[in-house]
């Protein structure tokens, strides 16, 4: 099912915006101007997983050697801290078990016509569009 979120304008790189659809809690994120949803419950003990911190996470490395990465990629869970990335919905800890649900996102060019007093207006601008 096909579900019009918002314009892309109105979430800017970097924020989210949780809202209910068909009955589900959902994330939708933008990360680096690419969008992505996930169910907005921790699968560890259901809270609110989407209005946790969004941050990044240290990379493999080697010994004594310290990379950061993935900035604004990964959401902890506010109640326990579990990390998850946003990207894949997979966890941090253990990404062959544990997951958050994603959801199908795609930004379309949508065109719609309105009329004001005799003369019509034909506005084009992008939504972000989630699928379920």
């Amino acid at each position: 099912m096909r579900h019009e979120i918002c314009y892309v304008k109105d979430l800017p790189k970097g924020t989210n915006k949780i809202l209910t659809l068909e009955g589900r809690s959902v994330g939708v994120f933008n990360v680096n101007d690419e969008f992505y949803a996930l169910k907005n419950s921790c699968p560890h003990q259901g809270a609110p997983l989407c209005v946790g911190t969004v941050t990044g996470m240290t990379l493999p490395s080697m010994p004594g050697e310290y990379l950061y990465g993935k900035e604004g990629e990964i959401v902890r869970c506010p109640w326990h801290g579990w990390e998850f990335d946003i990207l894949t919905g997979k966890s941090i800890y253990d990404p062959h078990k544990c997951l958050v649900k994603t959801y199908d996102v795609a930004v379309e060019k949508v065109e719609e016509d309105k009329t004001v007093e005799t003369y019509t207006v034909k506005v084009e601008e992008e939504k972000v569009i989630v699928y379920i």
